[in-house]
């Protein structure tokens, strides 16, 4: 697949999670989807998981919106980069946020199979999510990861 068939697909899944639309994301997934997210410490393969994950993610983040400012192709793997803005609402993570819209830098990384997005790595910093939206990151990565989070690690 070439890299600009590779962020066709890319485009296509950013549009449709930024409309918070999970059927027409889940058109562009592979059956066998892997979908990471390290800054909540998740994974979901198959479409079935993708389609629970996404829609719990867009119930905490309701007016998620994604702009992929820039990219590189090279043997089937595609990088991403760009901005992501997002209100953190409810209680999931054991906070009270403050309502304000957050934006913070995006980098995505993606694999294909059979013309569909096979894996995806989604990165961005949890600290900066926190400070924006008024919570303790603390607090937010204990009720994520547990009781270790917390725990300051000698270097």
């Amino acid at each position: 697949m070439n890299g600009d068939r590779m962020f066709e697909l890319a485009q296509a899944l950013a549009a449709a999670k930024s409309r918070q639309d999970v059927p027409e994301a889940l058109k562009v997934l592979h059956p066998d989807m892997l979908l990471e997210n390290p800054a909540f410490g998740t994974s979901a393969r198959g479409l079935a998981e993708n389609e629970k994950v996404l829609n719990r993610f867009f119930a905490t983040f309701p007016d998620y919106n994604v702009v992929l400012e820039g990219h590189a192709a090279n043997d089937g793997v595609l990088v991403c980069w760009g901005r992501v803005q997002m209100t953190m609402t409810g209680d999931r993570f054991g906070v009270v946020p403050n309502g304000r819209r957050a934006e913070l830098p995006v980098f995505i990384q993606f694999a294909f199979e059979d013309d569909l997005i096979v894996h995806e790595r989604f990165f961005f910093d949890l600290s900066e999510l926190c400070a924006q939206s008024g919570v303790s990151t603390d607090v937010v990565r204990k009720r994520i990861f547990g009781a270790a989070a917390a725990s300051p690690v000698a270097a």
